[in-house]
């Protein structure tokens, strides 16, 4: 990448969509889920799912990122018609990751700083509709439980200007995206969209996350 497109890149990030949400950093989970023993995932959405994906794809600890749908059937769950918006679905990524590198709650951290803006309802900047919304879907009892309580601590400490309208949904499965949505904005980090409303997430990743920032990326299947 250029450095005239870095430093457009670091300009841009500074007035991006969420960049300012959070009053402060914030802080680490009181409740999280202890480190097991083999690979474990998580599904979240947060808007587009090309800039989500595009966030986890440099965490460490992230084994695997695929863009998809979930919160709708699976014989909807179509790009043209999810992004109608009348299917039910969200646009999500499934993050496959090693709890003993990086736990579930600062997996969470990472999606409700940098990835999105959890105080937009519906929408993530000009993206618009219940497609978009910011949503945890969680796998099990123990999942929900460490969700819930992370967004109520952050409520309480009121780290946001606005209220957290991240909702939580039993995941009843996930549907990946078409093989063009998989690893979009790796392979075109030129693309307009992608220059004004992710790779500015990425800026924010380093700058917030040091010690979770890796530059190698981890490509869907």
């Amino acid at each position: 990448m250029g450095r005239t497109l870095q430093l457009l890149i670091g300009v841009l990030a500074l007035s991006a969509p969420g960049a300012h949400a959070a009053r402060s950093e914030l802080p680490a989970p009181r409740i999280d889920l202890p480190g097991a023993a083999g690979l474990q995932q998580v599904v979240l959405a947060g808007g587009c799912f090309w800039g989500v994906e595009l966030v986890f794809e440099h965490v460490k600890g992230v084994a695997d990122v695929r863009s998809g749908y979930a919160g709708g059937k699976s014989y909807m769950a179509h790009y043209a018609s999810v992004a109608a918006g009348d299917t039910g679905h969200a646009e999500s990524v499934e993050i496959t990751y090693d709890p003993k590198q990086i736990s579930y709650g600062e997996l969470l951290r990472v999606f409700l700083s940098v990835a999105h803006d959890p105080t937009q309802l519906n929408r993530q900047g000009p993206d618009e509709g219940t497609q978009y919304r910011s949503t945890i879907f969680f796998g099990s009892e123990d999942q929900e439980r460490v969700a819930r309580a992370y967004v109520d601590q952050l409520q309480t400490a009121r780290v946001f200007e606005e209220p957290i309208v991240t909702t939580f949904e039993k995941l009843e499965g996930f549907y990946p995206a078409e093989a063009e949505h998989q690893d979009y904005a790796t392979r075109h980090p030129r693309q307009p969209y992608i220059v004004l409303n992710d790779r500015p997430k990425l800026f924010h990743l380093q700058r917030r996350f040091p010690a979770l920032y890796q530059e190698r990326r981890v490509l869907g299947r």
